[in-house]
């Protein structure tokens, strides 16, 4: 298990790696883009961003996540076939509808804005496009686990979104569009550099028959749709209920949970194909529950801070009128950090094949977000719609548990799940209510409470002893290369 743990570390770094930056100089640009963007123009910006990631999901049809399942499974010889038949699909399909969006991009935005903005909307479609083959690059990149070139692209992207974006919306007033522009001019030339070094495997016409790879992709569509949905229903709610500017003060909430996202994503990526190698049912299921306790720990401890300090950051990385955005961060916070273990439970029923199961949960937790945001978001704003994202997920973590529990057997940790939760709830809880929320000394109590926390789960001795000397012997096997 150490070596899973190794993999799944150096994995996980290496995808990070752009992540890490990116977050680093989106943090450092922050103050430049929310003194030059109004908080109507982020909020639109941003609620576009997730109208692009969510329409990336349907147009993929699961064949990105079909993919890097299947790649295990065909023989050496026709990888690169299935390599061509995925890329080909996919960029047909994307092009096709980028092309029809383009020609109806007024009522398109106006259906998703509420305004007409034919421009803005049409350098959303060039989002859409490359974003999504750009995400099937990386695929390929992935399952080969050619963790310099996934680090050398995705660093390029996030250097040249930087670039871009600070040129266009900072020196050139461009608003909205420039902030959409940057990101996505960006990934278009990223996308194109990848496409000429993967060459022989990228296709402009499907080589292999696609029915077993969309028999698994496709039905994963509905659930992954519906889960990024939340994203999309709360800011479009907030938008359409509220103000743009509210909108805005929720989409920065989200850019501040910047800690707990990366964790998430990269998690997210190196998961999926260290899961799905692991041949013997029993070890993989003993490694499925140890990832979920410690993932817990970590992400948990994280949320924890932001719950603490979070004034602080936001006081710190954003223009005053945004202040604000302080009361969602800690529930958005802790609803990315739920979604990773969300991520947990679907890869048991996609280890066995059954992708159909995530889907009801996913739907519920749709459904409570809706009555949640309804019922809270008049009289809490913001953070009503973050305390509407942790009760979706919570409830989808719970549905999605009681339908996979009989596919594959992960003993899971309870009791040091309960003992992590209680620890950093209750320091959480007791430093949001009893300690100052200004001042120079509610800055230092609240620091001195998060720097607790470790010492308290080291004095209730939640490590064990087996886990610690494995930890000190861990060395990633790979380089990264």
């Amino acid at each position: 298990m150490r070596s899973l743990f190794g993999r799944l570390l150096a994995g996980g770094a290496a995808y990070q790696a752009s992540s890490v930056l990116s977050a680093v100089l989106a943090l450092v640009t922050l103050p430049l883009y929310t003194r030059a963007l109004t908080r109507s123009d982020f909020g639109v910006a941003e609620t576009l961003l997730t109208f692009i990631i969510l329409a990336s999901i349907l147009l993929r049809f699961g064949l990105g996540e079909a993919f890097v399942r299947f790649h295990f499974q065909t023989p050496e010889d026709e990888r690169d076939r299935l390599a061509r038949t995925t890329t080909a699909s996919v960029l047909l399909v994307t092009t096709v509808v980028a092309l029809l969006a383009a020609l109806l991009a007024g009522p398109l935005s106006e259906l998703l804005l509420g305004f007409e903005d034919a421009g803005l909307m049409r350098i959303a479609v060039l989002g859409l496009w490359s974003f999504t083959n750009l995400e099937i690059a990386y695929a390929l990149l992935r399952v080969e686990e050619r963790r310099r070139a996934y680090v050398v692209a995705s660093l390029c992207n996030v250097l040249l979104t930087v670039v871009l974006t600070v040129t266009l919306v900072v020196a050139l007033d461009g608003g909205a569009r420039g902030y959409l522009a940057g990101n996505y001019i960006a990934s278009a030339v990223v996308l194109l550099g990848l496409w000429w070094l993967l060459r022989a495997r990228i296709g402009v016409r499907p080589e292999m028959g696609l029915g077993p790879l969309l028999a698994f992709g496709v039905p994963t569509v509905p659930a992954d749709a519906t889960v990024f949905a939340l994203n999309v229903v709360d800011r479009t709610y907030i938008l359409r209920t509220q103000s743009a500017a509210a909108a805005g003060l929720f989409a920065l909430s989200v850019k501040l949970a910047t800690a707990v996202i990366l964790a998430v994503r990269g998690f997210q990526l190196a998961w999926p194909p260290l899961a799905y190698s692991i041949g013997d049912d029993r070890e993989a299921g003993r490694f499925y529950a140890a990832v979920a306790t410690w993932y817990v720990v970590v992400t948990g401890y994280v949320v924890a801070g932001l719950t603490l300090l979070g004034r602080w950051v936001v006081r710190l990385l954003a223009a005053p009128e945004y202040f604000d955005a302080h009361e969602a961060l800690p529930w958005v916070a802790l609803g990315w950090a739920m979604y990773g273990l969300f991520l947990v439970l679907v890869t048991i029923g996609g280890r066995v094949g059954v992708t159909t199961r995530t889907f009801p949960a996913a739907l519920a937790g749709v459904v409570v977000n809706l009555v949640v945001l309804v019922a809270l978001v008049e009289p809490l704003g913001i953070a009503g719609a973050g305390i509407a994202l942790v009760a979706a997920y919570a409830v989808m973590l719970v549905v999605l548990h009681l339908l996979t529990r009989g596919l594959f057997a992960v003993p899971f940790q309870w009791r040091r799940l309960a003992h992590a939760v209680v620890l950093l709830a209750g320091v959480s809880v007791a430093g949001e209510l009893l300690l100052p929320d200004a001042g120079v000394d509610g800055f230092l109590l609240r620091a001195a409470a998060a720097a607790l926390i470790p010492l308290l789960f080291a004095a209730t001795r939640f490590a064990q002893p087996a886990e610690l000397a494995a930890l000190r012997r861990l060395r990633p096997r790979r380089a990264v290369r």
